[in-house]
């Protein structure tokens, strides 16, 4: 970006200092530079933290023409956001400084009129997330799809009517209505909690400590997000007793359990609605006398009701309803206590914005009282620091509410990047941009996720497979990447999970993304994990570098920068120095450079000083070459879509 006449940087120590998110009651100083030879009769700092104020600033140096206007705020006691820009007053014209078009951060530019302004990220004092949690892989399990083991005669389910048993390698598909769409049969495959137990020497071996489980409470769909009891595994599963082995086994291999906590609505088929009578309760549905009934909202009992998204099969609750809360949260055996008593170490909360921040406060405090070290993650699919919600700003960030958020920005920005929508400049303000906006125990917190059962799989992305909405359904069952698209595709995942894995945060892997599945959006990115026919080539990046991850303590929670961003090259630098990572935590040494050449057809060829970062010698670590460093600058060559880590030795 050219600098401008008045400029301002948010990611500059001299321009805003600190950098990013800071606590409350601290200071921040806020500085924008003039170069003129009139000097300006007034410049304001307009300042919005619930209402306006506008502050004078101070003119902190004025050589040969270049003013600099400084002004010192103290920060308020309550966490929340605020907002900048500058006001610059001439004899005969305003000029209004703000933020850039791309409300990015960093180098704004000037506006003539009121420009959008630069946020302020206010958290809580004190607040924290588990140290635990930022040095840990995830990985996402689909239990159904994930892995099959038998189960003894007495603890076989019996299959409702309206599943179809599908075998191992099948596609799976719902079978639909054709006029109303709504479900009439689901498929199943047969993976249980116990064929999860048996690959736990398998996720152990990649160097996964946490696994998200999507919901595995009773229910009458595959999906299981319409809950039918949230006291009991669903039956096709396993029970509570295997699930407790579940938690036991894992926890012995440094395994975790993280659940997810569908909050926001019930299955219409549930022991709280029972709209089919399945249930021997007496449901909101059956009855206003129902110990339920005020958990729903009915415009019309019982056929007419809010429900998500208009799926009459997911009616929605009232989160601030005290029994409901009394249920979910604070009674003895409640939801929360009842599976965290049984080691769950944590939730991943559906919709996150649909739920009430009073609910989500509330849930926090009863899981922290039950673990302090026990995590909370929000499905958020923006930028969580500032999400607009049903007219509310969301206070996910503040210190009070979420430990963490489903990062589907740090997704899109890698693919966009991978597949050329923006160059490795756009890449770095965009990453920036998270940065800045969020706290740095929330920044190494986020879940890091390039899949899920949400998206259409990776490598079907990577492969640059035709838009979905232009095929059929049959067209997008049969639709497999050519030969040549899986080269690619496979390539460019190398450098994505390379980028996951070397990035601040918590990287997650969906199921079978590191062997290679293929899938557009759901049904077919819920695939079964191809158990001897996994993708070899992937499997065993994965296996390396995965456990690099977990090996060098930079990669988990030292400082970020980016080193190079121009046009098909990205560059960062991870680093421990002095024993200390970001948060102060006593760790080993260490420094990472990692770059990324994302063209697929052209070498790229880079300068860079490494002395700037480095001392002695660094290895090449995918080569095992040594390179010695100078205290010059040197040329570097990356070929088509290769990443190189230089660690320091």
């Amino acid at each position: 970006m050219i600098q401008e006449w008045i400029f301002h940087d948010s990611h500059h120590g001299l321009f805003r200092c600190p950098f990013g998110a800071v606590p409350c009651n601290s200071k921040l100083s806020l500085g924008i530079q003039i170069t003129s030879d009139e000097q300006p009769e007034q410049v304001l700092l307009r300042l919005w933290k619930g209402d306006e104020e506008r502050i004078s600033m101070n003119l902190s140096e004025g050589v040969e023409s270049r003013w600099m206007y400084k002004a010192e705020i103290l920060l308020p006691s309550t966490p929340k956001l605020m907002w900048y820009y500058f006001i610059i007053v001439f004899k005969n014209r305003t000029y209004y400084y703000g933020n850039n078009e791309q409300q990015l951060g960093g180098i704004g530019q000037i506006y003539d009129h009121i420009p959008p302004a630069y946020q302020i990220t206010v958290y809580r004092e004190g607040a924290t997330t588990p140290e635990w949690f930022k040095s840990s892989v995830m990985y996402q399990v689909f239990v159904d799809r994930f892995s099959a083991a038998p189960m003894a005669k007495s603890e076989a389910p019996s299959v409702p009517s309206h599943f179809l048993k599908r075998e191992w390698f099948d596609s799976p598909a719902y079978i639909r209505d054709p006029e109303s769409g709504r479900v009439l049969q689901y498929d199943f495959f047969g993976g249980n909690l116990l064929g999860l137990i048996e690959k736990l020497p398998y996720l152990k071996e990649l160097g996964i400590q946490i696994i998200y489980l999507n919901p595995i409470f009773e229910s009458s769909s595959n999906h299981k997000y319409d809950t039918g009891d949230y006291h009991k595994i669903d039956p096709m599963y396993g029970d509570e007793a295997i699930f407790l082995k579940l938690c036991s086994e894992g926890k012995k291999m440094g395994i975790h359990i993280i659940l997810d906590g569908v909050f926001s609505h019930t299955g219409s088929n549930s022991l709280y609605f029972n709209r089919e009578g399945t249930y021997p309760s007496l449901g909101a549905f059956q009855s206003t006398q129902s110990p339920y009934y005020s958990w729903y909202r009915f415009r019309e009992h019982p056929h007419h009701y809010d429900c998500w998204w208009g799926i009459d099969t997911m009616p929605n609750v009232n989160e601030t309803e005290s029994s409901y809360q009394y249920f979910m949260l604070f009674q003895e055996n409640s939801v929360l206590k009842h599976w965290m008593k049984l080691g769950v170490k944590g939730w991943r909360l559906d919709v996150a914005d649909e739920l009430p921040s009073s609910f989500i406060k509330n849930l926090r405090r009863v899981m922290k009282d039950s673990d302090p070290t026990a995590v909370l993650i929000g499905e958020v699919w923006e930028d969580a620091s500032n999400k607009l919600s049903y007219g509310e700003v969301r206070e996910y960030f503040l210190g009070d509410e979420l430990d963490s958020v489903t990062n589907y920005p740090f997704r899109k920005n890698l693919l966009d990047f991978l597949l050329g929508h923006i160059d490795a400049e756009g890449l770095h303000f965009r990453l920036m941009q998270l940065y800045e906006n969020y706290p740095i125990h929330h920044f190494y917190g986020v879940m890091n996720l390039i899949g899920s059962h949400d998206v259409p799989r990776i490598l079907t992305l990577l492969g640059e497979a035709p838009p979905q909405e232009l095929l059929s359904k049959s067209e997008q069952e049969a639709y497999s990447l050519s030969t040549t698209q899986r080269t690619l595709a496979i390539k460019r995942l190398k450098l994505l999970s390379l980028f996951q894995m070397s990035f601040p945060g918590v990287p997650c892997i969906y199921y079978g993304d590191e062997a290679g599945l293929e899938g557009y959006a759901d049904p077919l990115n819920r695939r079964t994990y191809p158990w001897g026919k996994e993708e070899h080539e992937l499997l065993d990046w994965y296996k390396t570098i995965v456990p690099l991850r977990n090996q060098l303590d930079h990669l988990q929670t030292g400082t970020w920068s980016t080193i190079y961003a121009q046009e098909d090259v990205y560059g960062m630098v991870r680093q421990i120095e002095k024993g200390e990572d970001v948060f102060e935590q006593e760790k080993k040494d260490g420094t990472s450079i990692v770059l990324f050449n994302r063209n697929p057809e052209k070498r790229a060829v880079i300068e860079l000083n490494l002395d700037n970062w480095c001392r002695g010698a660094l290895m090449d670590y995918f080569k095992n070459e040594e390179i010695h460093l100078n205290g010059t600058t040197r040329s570097l060559t990356l070929e088509p879509l290769e990443a190189k880590i230089l660690m320091q030795r």
